[in-house]
């Protein structure tokens, strides 16, 4: 059975289409709305299809988004990239992932950031965060800075990932690998 598009969902498609060709022809289709703040910092993302409601928060002074090639990321992903996230070729994400490579404070080692301060006052702390090729990410995850994830893994629904995990992995929960194949 084909999935048909209603004349209005027909229409906003059209249009996503035609924007993306004009403003980052390299994509497959990017649907509106679409938030990017810093846009120039993308690198590569020849074939990317995006969900609507993406929101993407970049630099805008250097390169710091790498996507490679064939990426399909659902509706109301967010990516932050203040320093460095690189995702590989053919990363599926589903809806609703954040991915970061920048936190609000330290708070591991010995120079912890002031509780008492408010989350937004506190110095941004940037690291890089890796997802390699042919990885499949569930609804919900997380990946935080630093996370580095290998090439054909699959990250769980509800998954936050916050160190490195081997390559051909499942991993669900919190860094959870139950699986290497």
């Amino acid at each position: 059975m084909r999935n048909k598009y209603s004349f209005s969902e027909f229409v906003k498609t059209a249009y996503s289409f035609v924007m993306t060709k004009l403003t980052f022809p390299q994509a497959r289709l990017v649907r509106r709305p679409v938030y990017t703040r810093g846009g120039r910092s993308i690198v590569g993302a020849k074939g990317l299809t995006t969900g609507r409601f993406c929101r993407f928060d970049l630099d805008g002074r250097k390169k710091t988004l790498f996507i490679g090639d064939s990426c399909e990321i659902g509706d109301s992903v967010h990516i932050v990239a203040l320093n460095k996230v690189e995702i590989g070729n053919n990363v599926l994400s589903a809806s609703k992932v954040f991915i970061s490579d920048t936190n609000h404070g330290c708070y591991k080692g010995v120079e912890i950031s002031d509780h008492d301060m408010p989350p937004n006052e506190r110095e941004l702390v940037k690291g890089e965060t890796y997802i390699g090729n042919n990885v499949w990410i569930g609804e919900n995850a997380v990946i935080l800075a630093g996370s580095k994830i290998g090439d054909g893994c699959v990250i769980g629904a509800n998954t936050v990932v916050s160190k490195s995990i081997p390559p051909n992995s499942i991993v669900v929960g919190h860094n959870e690998v139950i699986r290497q194949y």
